[in-house]
């Protein structure tokens, strides 16, 4: 088959790749661009292991052929902490909450987890993250410690940074 140019921006940065017709986005990720955060686990939509947003919305990136994301964006974790400047406060709050074990799933579940927190601005409920990460399978805890750690994260970034926020 033909490779065809293939232009969309990842993490913020515009890309061009040439890609054979039949790969998927999980595959120019890792192996085209060198982004392998996103990890290739079951290749059938079931683990969530490879999730990645596209204009904001988590999706299964071995499941999408890297032709349709043309002139899309796409967020990697990679990416995830530029706007903070390190790292956002939803890493932070699974480091501190000690939610990771072997560390395959947690990518997936940082995508999945900061597109309901960017869509939800308050504070969300232990339901609502049990919802958004119900595609997210993960094979070393029992998702208690990850729950928490979302329900910190959207709990810290709902709160006011100090004073003169707070009077606004």
């Amino acid at each position: 088959m033909t490779a065809r140019l293939l232009r969309f921006s990842v993490n913020g940065e515009p890309v061009t790749v040439a890609v054979e017709p039949q790969r998927t986005l999980l595959e120019v990720l890792r192996y085209e661009l060198d982004l392998i955060g996103s990890k290739q686990g079951c290749d059938k939509g079931d683990c969530g292991a490879c999730t990645v947003q596209i204009d904001g919305l988590p999706r299964l990136s071995c499941l999408t052929l890297a032709l349709a994301v043309e002139g899309r964006d796409i967020q990697t974790v990679e990416g995830l902490g530029r706007a903070h400047g390190g790292c956002h406060p939803l890493q932070d709050a699974m480091d501190r909450w000690d939610a990771a074990q072997c560390g395959f799933c947690t990518p997936g579940i940082l995508m999945s987890a900061e597109s309901l927190l960017r869509r939800s601005p308050g504070p969300v409920t232990r339901s609502e993250v049990r919802e958004a990460l119900a595609g997210n399978l993960c094979r070393c805890t029992g998702y208690t410690k990850i729950i928490d750690a979302v329900v910190d994260a959207s709990e810290q970034m709902a709160a006011p940074r100090d004073e003169t926020e707070a009077a606004q």
